[in-house]
């Protein structure tokens, strides 16, 4: 972007009030929780917005959609059914939004999965490779097609990670290496893009409350205290918002203009100070 557009744009957001007026943003995974948060957080801000996730989906993406349109906000949504592990899938739903916008500023790699918690003597060959397909490959995938157009406006991509990518997790290895294998690609895109303008971003989140956390404490034997620790991880007490983690993004995307290869940690502390360990595992000594 020149020195003269670059002042255009600055003053049409301040003409407007709006923070990303007119940009073209792609979210996969944007009909639940974190994914859905950036999707209303970049419509609300004026972006054309075009968000995915698998057909059995489509009516949660469809009512987003309707009442989106019912409040008639700035911003414009479109959902697209997309199962980011195909690559044909990730192909189209870049075509359709060069077909339907013409252009592409930002790619949100938010679709992911977890897995069920548990050593890895009992996860089989195929939950690993599920979550690595859904989690790595598909943002893989939906950046390397985006890649041409984010080029031409000098755009910027953000992958959701995870603060356990840093701490590490009990019971949690396709997940954590999952997110391990996207901040590590994060750092190695920046590099290859910078050469393009092209900026690389990553969040990562500690517990934020969100309708998977909320399933997935209610199989548990007594879901309240299992939402209390889940609340006690962090030093701020208290679970994450999705609309956190969507102002996050939204300040990769227009405010982090000097920021690439960087990982936002939004984990309201939860990786800070000491703690108790050794409940974990036997006192090993020296000699082990």
């Amino acid at each position: 972007m020149s020195e003269t557009s670059g002042r255009t744009a600055r003053g049409a957001e301040m003409a407007t009030g709006l923070r990303y007026p007119g940009k073209v943003v792609i979210v996969t995974g944007g009909t639940r929780g974190i994914g859905e948060a950036i999707v209303r957080e970049f419509a609300h801000q004026g972006a054309k917005v075009v968000f995915c996730a698998p057909e059995r989906e489509e009516e949660q993406g469809k009512k987003i959609v309707q009442e989106l349109e019912f409040c008639g906000g700035p911003g414009e949504v479109y959902f697209q059914i997309c199962d980011v592990r195909c690559e044909k899938a990730i192909q189209n739903l870049v075509a359709v939004t060069i077909e339907l916008y013409g252009r592409l500023d930002c790619l949100v790699n938010n679709a992911g999965i977890a897995s069920r918690s548990k050593p890895i003597d009992n996860i089989t060959t195929e939950e690993f490779q599920n979550v690595m397909d859904t989690n790595v490959v598909g943002c893989f995938l939906a950046s390397k097609y985006a890649l041409p157009y984010l080029r031409k406006t000098k755009g910027n991509i953000i992958n959701i990670a995870s603060l356990l990518h840093i701490t590490g997790a009990k019971h949690t290895v396709p997940y954590v290496s999952s997110k391990g294998a996207i901040s590590a690609m994060t750092k190695s895109l920046a590099i290859d893009e910078s050469k393009y303008c092209v900026r690389v971003n990553s969040i990562s989140p500690s517990n934020i409350w969100t309708p998977a956390w909320e399933k997935e404490a209610s199989e548990t034997p007594n879901p309240e205290a299992t939402i209390q620790k889940g609340k006690d991880f962090q030093l701020m007490g208290r679970m994450g918002t999705p609309a956190e983690i969507a102002k996050a993004a939204l300040f990769l995307a227009t405010d982090a203009t000097f920021c690439t290869g960087c990982d936002l940690v939004a984990s309201g502390g939860a990786e800070l100070g000491f703690a108790h360990k050794s409940p974990f595992t036997p006192r090993c000594d020296s000699k082990n």
